[in-house]
């Protein structure tokens, strides 16, 4: 080899997937511009790199040693990327990368050694073609590869050909670079003989397979003539049930593989002892099952958007952020016309319509609804299956959802998802559910009895649940979680109006015109009845009233009118209580807010002080979050009032929230705690009209809490005007029904400066001042 002392520099060029070799014309594909730009202006170097990937930052060690100087010959510009033909000049060494994005390395000349004769050339230039003249006779195709090996004069022009219809790692490209033409010509040789001998294998195989299925095809059709004679004789007693069999499985339309094997159990059913024992039933119940399946792919259809609209509006009042998910969801499936990954979870309170969300779905897609319900299920083969070596073996839940629908494409409702028991000794059906769900394994889903890979892809499955505490993190990766929160008191009241009502009726043969039941017996059901996120004890209430009034009914022409009165005398006594605003809260006492399942209520914290020691009392069953508040509330007054709250030092405070019974937690009292405390030191009370909700930080900020429209509600329910939410929480103030935001006076407050200056009228001096600046407070 000789070697050029002299060192130059140009652009480096990264390759991937292409062999390199010195004078020949080549194809690099997918260049990125800013490659192109650099190497438009002069000769470069392309170099291998040793890992198949792109970079935007090259360094030495991503490339072998050995390059090529190039020039660019020709660019052409396709839709799927620019590709660029380029002529190979002489082998260089590359001794230096400049390390970056756009890369350049020194260089020195190493040119292929001349150790290959002339005749010795040729010769293995006739080879190489004779070689690939046998090869081409076993593809199609070959005789274009073959003419055009015939054109080619130089031995590196020939493998340079060649190569791009070979499957060559990146080293070995490498090593046919790296090699002189003696040895470069050997190596190839050797390859070109292993790509022979593959395909040669191949050709074997697949002629084994072809002789398999001829064999296979020739007894099908020996079997049909054996039917038409067997039918001339008059002997097919004792045979119709195997042969409608095999009929049945030629003609239901299977995938290949899926009815090689029902052939197979057809053919032991056939073989079969008539005398012994169960074994013909088992085969017969197992093909039964196994072809009342749907198999056929069905057309895919989609939603449209503005019926699927329609029919979610007229089945399901508000829930507005809900339907706007669905609608989006099925918008995207429209788009990439396809079901895969479309795994829906429908998470919240009972009785809010998660069940009848998901029928509503498959209405608007029109297709099959099917509802599997896994409250309970604790053994994994309820949705595997069971083996058939058991006795009593059949096909899991899943499998017997898709023979109920009749169609590869419905929509399966696996309601109480989170009721799915964990583990034990009968497997973990949870985990069973992962494949079920998983769009990249469903699509071969493998049940137990049926032993053969089924295709779950199409099929759209919404789940629900209550809570996502007992449901694993892997099964909640494979789903669309959407959040189904709770009504509020005028939500049920429509739903209550226009949808249950009408329902319980028709249900109970009753018409509009016999009975009647006014808004504001319908509103004193809702307020002082039922405590409930859902509408389920709602609708029951209404039962009740139907039932109570049916006798007169028959006994009377004309309608029956229900109203409060009658409310109560069918009822009884109201079962719910809701706090109301009180004509006068003393010092120390201030107005809260809080969210529960049923709703949002008020709740009073209570603050109170006594001779002691400096001791602080909590009660009202409060959680170790609350509590942590309560703490907080009290440094916050110590750093803020510090004159007025010295008093404390020599007295015991007592901090309660009625309700006793009732567990409390969560931080969002924070700023209430802090405000009852101020008021009780300043001796100062709160207006009763005034509610807040707020978490607080030990800096006095004001921060953001959940819950916001259900609190809202309950406030306006219970008479609050005035309410103090976090400024961070104005974006939910959208979600906020404006019939409920005309009713109250929303102030939005950042620190717990502007919360006392709206609920005592106080103003508080900057925090680094405290210590030494007197409060301001008005004139009594």
């Amino acid at each position: 080899m000789n070697e050029y002392n002299e060192t130059r520099s140009a652009a480096l060029l990264p390759v991937r997937g292409t062999l390199l070799l010195p004078d020949t014309t080549i194809q690099l594909r997918n260049i990125r511009q800013d490659d192109l730009d650099r190497i438009q202006n002069g000769e470069f170097v392309a170099a291998l790199v040793k890992a198949d990937h792109e970079k935007e930052q090259w360094n030495a060690a991503d490339f072998y040693p050995y390059g090529l100087c190039c020039a660019l010959n020709s660019i052409e510009y396709t839709k799927n990327g620019t590709n660029i033909y380029v002529n190979t000049k002489e082998r260089v060494k590359i001794e230096h990368v400049v390390e970056g994005r756009f890369t350049t390395c020194a260089y020195t000349s190493f040119p292929d050694e001349n150790d290959l004769p002339e005749k010795s050339g040729h010769d293995m230039l006739l080879y190489m073609k004779n070689i690939v003249s046998d090869m081409a006779h076993s593809f199609r195709g070959g005789d274009v590869i073959v003419s055009q090996a015939d054109t080619m004069k130089t031995i590196n022009g020939l493998i340079s050909y060649l190569a791009q219809y070979m499957p060559l790692s990146q080293s070995e490209r490498y090593e046919l670079l790296e090699q002189n033409p003696k040895q470069r010509a050997l190596l190839f040789i050797d390859l070109l003989l292993r790509q022979k001998e593959v395909i040669a294998i191949n050709l074997e195989m697949n002629e084994k397979f072809s002789e398999q299925a001829n064999k296979y095809y020739r007894e099908q059709a020996l079997r049909r003539q054996m039917e038409a004679i067997k039918k001339e004789l008059n002997e097919t007693d004792g045979e119709d049930a195997e042969d409608s069999y095999r009929q049945k499985v030629m003609a239901a339309g299977l995938p290949a593989e899926i009815e090689k094997a029902l052939l197979e159990d057809v053919k032991k059913l056939e073989s079969a002892n008539p005398q012994g024992g169960n074994e013909q039933e088992l085969l017969k119940n197992y093909l039964d099952f196994a072809l009342s399946l749907p198999w056929k792919k069905e057309e895919l259809t989609f939603a449209d958007l503005k019926q699927a609209r329609t029919i979610l509006d007229s089945r399901h009042y508000g829930m507005d952020k809900v339907k706007e998910r669905i609608i989006q969801h099925l918008a995207i499936m429209r788009l990439k016309n396809s079901n895969k990954g479309s795994a829906i979870l429908l998470v919240g309170p009972p009785g809010t319509g998660k069940t009848s969300l998901g029928r509503s779905i498959a209405q608007s897609l029109g297709r099959e609804y099917v509802r599997m319900s896994l409250g309970g299920v604790r053994d994994e083969s309820e949705i595997r299956g069971h083996r058939r070596t058991y006795v009593g073996a059949m096909a899991g839940r899943v499998l017997q959802a898709m023979k109920q629908a009749k169609t590869t494409n419905p929509v399966i409702i696996l309601d109480e998802l989170d009721k799915l028991m964990q583990g034990g000794f009968s497997g973990d059906p949870a985990a069973a559910m992962l494949e079920v769900l998983d769009p990249e394994q469903n699509n071969t889903f493998t049940d137990h009895y049926l032993n053969l890979p089924y295709d779950l892809s199409d099929v759209l499955f919404i789940a629900t649940a209550n809570s996502l505490d007992t449901i694993s993190g892997p099964l909640l990766d494979r789903m669309e979680v959407i959040e189904v929160s709770g009504y509020t008191g005028e939500e049920k009241f429509h739903i209550a109006k226009d949808h249950l009502l009408p329902e319980v009726l028709d249900e109970y043969g009753i018409t509009p015109d016999q009975l009647q039941i006014k808004d504001e017996a319908l509103r004193n059901i809702i307020e002082n009845y039922t405590m409930e996120a859902g509408c389920r004890g709602l609708k029951k209430r209404i039962e009740a009233i139907a039932r109570a009034r049916s006798e007169a009914i028959l006994e009377n022409d004309g309608a029956i009118i229900v109203d409060n009165e009658a409310v109560e005398e069918i009822l009884g006594p109201k079962r719910a209580r809701h706090e109301t605003v009180k004509e006068f809260n003393p010092a120390g006492v201030v107005t809260g807010l809080a969210w529960t399942a049923a709703g949002g209520e008020i709740l009073f914290i209570e603050t109170t002080d006594m001779p002691g020691t400096g001791q602080t009392i909590i009660t009202g069953q409060l959680g170790e979050v609350m509590q942590e508040s309560a703490r907080i509330a009290q440094s916050v007054l110590r750093s803020r009032l510090p004159m007025q709250s010295a008093v404390l030092k020599e007295r015991d405070l007592h901090i309660h929230v009625p309700a006793g019974a009732t567990p409390k937690d969560g931080p969002s009292a924070g700023i209430t705690l802090f405000t009852a405390l101020a008021s009780l030191v300043l001796d100062k009370p709160v207006d009763p009209h005034i509610a807040m909700t707020g978490e607080l930080s030990l800096s006095g900020q004001v921060l953001p809490i959940g819950g916001l429209k259900e609190k809202l509600y309950g406030a306006q329910r219970a008479g609050i005007t005035k309410v103090l939410v976090p400024w961070d929480n104005r974006a939910d103030l959208h979600e906020v029904p404006q019939e409920i935001k005309d009713k109250l006076d929303i102030v939005p407050v950042r620190t717990i400066e502007e919360v006392l200056k709206e609920a005592l009228d106080l103003t508080l001096p900057p925090f680094e001042h405290s210590f030494t600046s007197p409060v301001s407070m008005p004139m009594q």
